[in-house]
Parts: C-alpha cells; structure tokens; sequence
C-alpha cells in the first residue's frame, strides 16, 4: 500500500484534497469466502486443502440433511450448498469411509471431511470480522453472517496513488488505465486486517455504489481484490450474464432471456418501458443498475442488539491487568448505553484464550437497568473464572437492550437471577444456554482503538432494492454457502 499502513481511523494521504476524485463516494462488499469451512479450518489447520462440507444428516443411520457450506476443493466435485446431504455423500464420500483395507471403499484422494454446523462458533469468528469493519468504517450496513457493504468515502478517494515499487500489484481493476487508486489501497487494508485479526479469507469489491462493489466482490472469488473505479462501472459489468446484476434472480433472468437479453450490456440499453410492462418497476431500476447508476446510499438496518467492547492482551497479562482492563471495558460500554439512552438486562464478559478458544458468560437481571457500577462489579465477578487462565482477549458487552420509555427495575431480586444458562460444552469451548443463544445479535465490540461507533444489526429491510431473499439464497448458493440467517 502506497504511504504505509494507516491506522485505525485515518485518512489515507489524498482523501479530501480539492478535485473530483475526494467527491465520488467509495462502496466496498466484503464477502467471507465459504465462511463456515473457512472458520473450521480455523480451528482445524490439517483441514487446509482438503474437501471441506459442513453440513447435517451424514453421520451412519443418517439420511435427512443438506450441505451448509462446500469448500472450493469440495465444490470440484459437483458438492453445493443446499444440496440434499445424500446427494453429496455420492459425489464426494466422506474422509471416515475410506477404508484402505476395503477394496470396495472410496479412495481417499476422492473423498472430503464432512463437520456438523456451529453456528454460535461461527458467529463468534464473524464478531472479529466484524471488529475490523467496524473499525474500517463509520457506516456499514450487514447483509447476512458472512457479507457487509461499507461506506468508506471518509477513508479514501480515488485518487491515483504514486508508483512505489514495493507495492504489491494492481487488483482485478477494470478501465484501460488499471491504475492503483488509494480505495485499492484502502481495501486491501481492510482484507489484511480481517485475514490477520480473524483468521479467515475475504473477498472484498470496491466501486462508486453498492450494486457495483457486489459484483465486483464475486469477480475474483477466493480471496480476490476487484477495483471498479468512478467511469469504468457500465464497461465492467457489460459482458457479464444478467444473473450476475445484482437484483436479478434466477425468474427475472428467464424473462429477460426471453426478450433477448442476454447481458448487462444488453440490459443498460433495453427499452425501459418495455422493462416495466414486463417487470413492473424493478425492471427499469435493474437496467439502471446494469448501466451502473445506482445511487442508493449504504444505511444501516435496525437498532443495536448489544453494545460491546474488546481488547487485546499481551499474553503475560497477570491478574490485575485483566481485572483494569475489564474494569475499563465496562465503564466505556455502560457510558455509551447511556448515551445511546438505553437500559439492559444482561451483563456478560467474553475471553478469548490462544490459539482461538472462545468463551463467553453472562448474567441476567431482573429488569432493564442503567447502572454503570453494576456492570463493572457483574463483570469482574465473571472475569474470576478465568483469573488463572492464559487469554488473548477480554471484551465486555451490555444486551437484551431496551429504548423505550421505560422504569428502570429494581435489583431485588438480582442474586436469585444468578448465571445464564449452563453452559454446556460443545466442541472443546464454552456455550451459553438458551437463554443467551443469540439470534441476528451482536457478537464482538469495536477492536483495539476503535471508534465508538455500534454495529447496528436486526433484520435487514429488503426494501429500498435490497435483494430479496429467494434471489440471495441464489447467490449464496453459487458461492458455495447456504443462508442461515443475518450476521448477528
């Protein structure tokens, strides 16, 4: 990256200076490749480079079930996401049946590793992801556990960046130019961050709108960088098919072949009357989007669920360091509950111990309350348990958030509310019960040094051109990932 790697929150050199490129605005789509194998293979680094399904219903006795995620190398094989489990298991036989012994068992160069979902595991990886954007960027707006749009126009600019011979080379940028920009710069930063902070490999598109960057984000997938500058949007999404404009789901596609549109250069210059008569008023708008005028603003969606902050620590850190660095995280959260003018009912900590071992605990209140003390001494009151253990990480979050207009309950009965559920072990880490399984809800806090800006989660609105469900769902499969919920 030309100038250096900015730190968090900084412009980078050029953002702002006088001319028109400081006054496009900059749309990056961060879209997790194969999310769910790539945070086993988190924490199981041998499955590096095998066939990787995670899925239900492929154990022995087992027959109902579909594949969640497939693995690029498991995708070779015909394996897709929303596949009927038996249908992968003839394509791609698992690992475990691979009997050398067995003349008649699969060979296991042909065979993949088949994990049950975790969700609540993979949640915990999309908080980290999430740490970084929200670090990255002040307005970002979620679309499921493994995407995210970001506004970072108040990071970068397209201004062209100055030769430096160290840098590493340009990205799949369309236009004949195929200049570095500081928005390519800035993006690779933001997909640096995410592989080194969480783990698990992004593929990141950058252009002057929303519709753009997504398509840019599945250009060059795994682990790609698509750069569509201000100019070069109607020429790169041209050739594309129409099933590739966003929007365009699998019915809309057939129509449009039916009336000889076969591109998204084809449809930028259909007839936008004739679009409407057949596709009401999506249709003009898809033609706009494949002309590359959209100019819907990235929003956020929802009020926040939780409010949460984290930090690193050394990993000599003793007893007291956890305890004023807990200390610490609790009177930020609490101060920025009240600012945002919201009660809590639950106060819960979250230790990370090396290499990525999550655990989290929390406990309940008998009613939404606004009491900074009481979520220091809740929290340090978790943070016993792990007084003698080696962690990472520390963070702290207030949930079960409530805005309305309401009295604050009083701590009577506080005691006898005691800890959430009971904690049972799965998969060699800590979970909370079903009274804190979290659905759609903050996971993480704001990373080391981050602005105090919240993720805002809930329900994506599928108005405003969002793309609907069933045309998502089309996308997640191509992308080797089934749908199972928002990032929470």
């Amino acid at each position: 990256m030309t100038g250096g790697t900015p730190v968090a929150g900084e412009t980078l050199p050029g953002a702002g200076d006088d001319g028109d490129d400081g006054a496009d605005r900059v749309v990056c789509h961060v879209d997790m490749d194969c999310f769910y194998a790539s945070c086993e293979r988190l924490r199981h680094p041998d499955l590096a480079g095998e066939p990787v399904v995670v899925g239900m219903g492929y154990e022995p006795g087992e027959s109902i079930g579909a594949v969640a995620t497939a693995s690029y190398e498991a995708r070779a094989f015909g394996v897709d996401s929303a596949m009927p489990i038996s249908e992968a298991l003839e394509l791609l036989p698992r690992r475990a049946d691979a009997d050398p012994d067995d003349p008649d068992a699969p060979d296991p160069a042909e065979t993949g590793r088949y994990l049950p979902v975790d969700l609540d595991f993979y949640e915990e990886v999309a908080s980290e992801v999430k740490a970084v954007l929200r670090d990255c960027a002040d307005t970002r707006r979620e679309v499921s556990i493994d995407e995210a749009y970001l506004d970072v126009t108040d990071r970068t600019s397209w201004a062209v960046a100055g030769d430096d011979p160290d840098d590493p080379p340009p990205s799949g940028a369309a236009g004949p130019s195929e200049a570095r920009t500081l928005a390519e710069g800035y993006a690779r930063h933001v997909k640096d961050r995410i592989e080194r902070e969480a783990g698990v490999p992004a593929s990141v598109g950058v252009a002057p709108n929303m519709s753009a960057a997504k398509v840019a984000s599945d250009a060059d997938k795994p682990d790609g960088l698509v750069v569509v500058p201000p100019g070069s949007v109607a020429e790169f999404l041209a050739p594309l098919p129409t099933a590739d404009v966003h929007g365009v789901g699998p019915v809309t596609e057939e129509t449009l072949a039916d009336l000889g549109i076969e591109t998204a250069g084809d449809l930028a210059a259909a007839d936008r009357d004739r679009l409407a008569e057949e596709l009401g008023e999506r249709g003009p708008e898809l033609s706009r989007r494949a002309a590359g005028d959209d100019d819907r603003e990235v929003t956020p969606t929802g009020l926040p669920k939780s409010l949460s902050r984290e930090s690193a620590l050394p990993t000599t850190a003793d007893e007291a360091t956890k305890h004023e660095t807990v200390t610490a995280l609790a009177a930020d959260v609490a101060r920025r509950a009240r600012e945002r003018g919201c009660l809590y009912r639950t106060i819960g900590i979250k230790a990370v111990e090396p290499p990525f071992d999550v655990n989290t605990r929390a406990r309940s209140l008998p009613g939404p309350v606004d009491d900074p003390d009481l979520v220091e001494e809740v929290a340090l009151d978790l943070l016993g348990e792990f007084d003698e253990t080696r962690v990472r990480k520390l963070g702290v979050r207030v949930s079960k958030l409530d805005f309305a207009e309401t009295d604050q309950a009083t701590l009577g009965g506080f005691e006898a509310a005691g800890d959430d559920g009971d904690r049972e072990r799965r998969g060699g880490r800590e979970r909370r019960g079903d009274s804190e399984r979290r659905s759609g809800r903050e996971r993480g806090g704001a990373g080391d040094g981050g602005k105090l800006t919240d993720w805002v989660d809930g329900p994506p609105d599928r108005g405003d051109g969002e793309e609907p469900t069933a045309e998502r769902d089309r996308r997640d499969a191509d992308e080797g990932q089934a749908s199972l919920g928002d990032w929470g």
